[in-house]
């Protein structure tokens, strides 16, 4: 028989300083604001443990915001709830998020006792020009201090996020960065490249570049649409000379080293968001939590005094109440129809390197996916965007150059 997963993903919001380029739910935030949040947290936690107990948690992900600013004891407590409140595989990934100069020895070693074996270092560059450009807080010199403290506590496991297509940024520049970070041997690293969000001090600045990237007309600032091709084919190759093996479009490791949790995300495994603004998928139901810091707290101060139906109010969730597994914490709830869900199979799984299996789509669905898709992987394996092996269907690497075409392609 198999066990029920549920991966856990808790948003921790606060940061010392919002960067520059950031559209992610975070703000700074005083020592009681933070615990207050803990606090309700923990409502949060203890509540879905009593609902969704029988699940078994395999990976846990502590994302932000910089988790790591929080003092060690509050990420501790968090943690000690979850492992009483739910059922947490003895081998399970457990990540947190980290900014350079927010850690101590101390907190590592507090991390370390609470389970986490996992860390992800915000670097984003070995160039202080940059850093500064992205409004980021800390120097090369602050992340490599975070670095060897990671190591000395024993963290074995560690991931660090590089970030190319910055303003003025070039080729030389980028791989300078890359081969610094490859120096040092870490397990795992993302290299993303810089998107432009609306809202944010960036796209004020730069949105008339960002838009002429797009086009494919020459820039000013921000790198040529060539020059970010010319990067990310790059990245591909000197990291798979240094050993590191790309399994998802943003992501490479070391053999044994790819994020089992993201791999849940892409592969459709239920997860459940704890914390504000936070989303999940349990069971084909999309949940996300209110992104309101007050509401969430007054919310979690009475999960424990009502029952999940009490909280559905007359046509504001199209969700029925036998599916309805959440809380007035949760803002939005949606039931994904099949078509849906064949969708999201497609584009989730083809981001990454395996692509996704023939079996695994009828196993999900009770149709082979020719049924669905014949037209449309006849089309993209000819246009040599797809290629098909041994019943794996994935991106070929023109399809993954073009990854946003093929992904389009699957909305039925």
């Amino acid at each position: 028989m198999n066990e029920k997963k549920l991966e856990l993903y808790i948003h921790i919001p606060f940061c010392v300083k919002k960067c520059d380029y950031c559209d992610f739910l975070s703000f700074p935030a005083d020592s009681n604001t933070q615990i207050r949040y803990v606090h309700a947290l923990l409502q949060e936690i203890r509540y879905y443990g009593n609902l969704l107990g029988d699940y078994h948690v395999p990976t846990i992900y502590i994302g932000g915001g910089t988790p790591s600013w929080l003092e060690e004891n509050l990420i501790y407590t968090v943690l000690q709830q979850v492992a009483s409140s739910f059922h947490v595989e003895a081998d399970a990934e457990i990540s947190i998020e980290c900014n350079p100069g927010t850690v101590t020895a101390k907190k590592l070693n507090v991390y370390q006792s609470a389970g986490i074996n996992r860390l992800s270092i915000g670097l984003q560059s070995t160039n202080n020009e940059e850093l500064k450009a992205l409004g980021r807080i800390h120097t090369y010199d602050q992340f490599l201090k975070t670095y060897e403290l990671a190591r000395n506590a024993g963290f074995e496991n560690i991931n660090i996020d590089l970030m190319s297509g910055l303003p003025y940024q070039t080729l030389d520049k980028f791989l300078e960065s890359l081969q610094t970070v490859i120096r040092l041997k870490p397990e795992h690293i993302s290299a993303y490249s810089l998107i432009i969000e609306k809202g944010t001090p960036f796209y004020e600045r730069y949105k008339f570049d960002a838009v002429k990237q797009e086009a494919g007309i020459h820039t000013e600032i921000l790198p040529d649409e060539d020059e970010v091709y010319r990067i990310y084919k790059a990245t591909q190759d000197v990291l798979k000379q240094a050993g590191y093996r790309q399994y998802e479009i943003s992501n490479f490791a070391q053999p044994g080293y790819a994020c089992r949790h993201n791999i849940g995300y892409w592969t459709r495994e239920n997860y459940l968001g704890l914390g504000l603004g936070a989303s999940s998928l349990v069971e084909n139901v999309r949940y996300t939590n209110t992104r309101q810091l007050y509401a969430y707290g007054e919310f979690c101060d009475h999960l424990q005094e009502k029952s999940p139906a009490e909280f559905l109010k007359d046509g504001e969730h199209a969700v029925p109440e036998d599916l309805w597994i959440g809380s007035c914490v949760q803002e939005q709830a949606q039931i994904l129809t099949r078509k849906e869900q064949m969708e999201e199979f497609m584009f989730l799984g083809l981001r990454m390197n395996e692509g996704v299996t023939r079996a695994a789509f009828e196993q999900s669905f009770g149709v082979p996916i020719e049924a669905v898709y014949l037209e449309t992987l006849r089309k993209l394996k000819e246009q040599g965007l797809l290629q098909m092996v041994a019943g794996r269907i994935a991106l070929t690497d023109k399809g993954m150059d073009l990854a946003n075409y093929v992904m389009a392609k699957f909305l039925l």
